[in-house]
């Protein structure tokens, strides 16, 4: 069944980008990624990670569109 259990308890960790993932909850955040609010079986951080990143654009191009429109 390989190296995966069911027992696992993830955390779902965002960077400055916006990117999400998810992180073993009881090891460091990787360098760069801070915790986003949900900690729980992998099956509820990804249903959660659906829900919140809506929009896979790094969050530096938004902001460099949101920029070029308002001075357009």
């Amino acid at each position: 069944m390989g190296d995966q259990r069911t027992d696992d308890i993830y955390k779902v960790v965002v960077n400055h980008e916006g990117q999400y993932s998810l992180w073993f909850a009881d090891r460091k955040n990787p360098l760069g990624w801070n915790d986003a609010g949900k900690v729980g079986p992998k099956a509820d951080c990804l249903a959660f990670v659906k829900e919140v990143w809506t929009d896979m654009t790094p969050l530096s191009l938004r902001n460099s569109r949101s920029s070029a429109e308002a001075t357009a």
